[in-house]
């Protein structure tokens, strides 16, 4: 079955990422789901440290590990690759 990426998904982790690395000043709704999160294109302008920051919640929050390194760099390329992974993942509840 086919899970389908919603919007409060994405809010829901614009927020983790927010809270997780102290971010203040912008609001989710500023955060482009499809720009890299990486790079200075996005609202967010995160580094390599915050990456793993990321992953380290993620993990956290949904109860899962990311053990490979090019899938996690894959994963934390977007608030859209993330939610995508997300939905794909077994007893995730999207």
């Amino acid at each position: 079955m086919s899970q389908i990426v919603t919007e409060d998904l994405r809010t829901e982790i614009k927020n983790l990422i927010m809270e997780t690395l102290g971010i203040t000043g912008i609001r989710p709704e500023e955060i482009d789901n499809d720009k890299p999160l990486f790079g200075g294109e996005n609202a967010l302008t995160l580094d390599s440290v915050d990456a793993l920051e990321i992953i380290m919640a993620i993990q956290r929050k949904y109860g899962f590990r990311i053990a490979d390194q090019n899938l996690a760099r894959t994963v934390v390329r977007s608030i859209n690759s993330i939610a995508e992974f997300l939905v794909t993942q077994p007893g995730k509840q999207a």
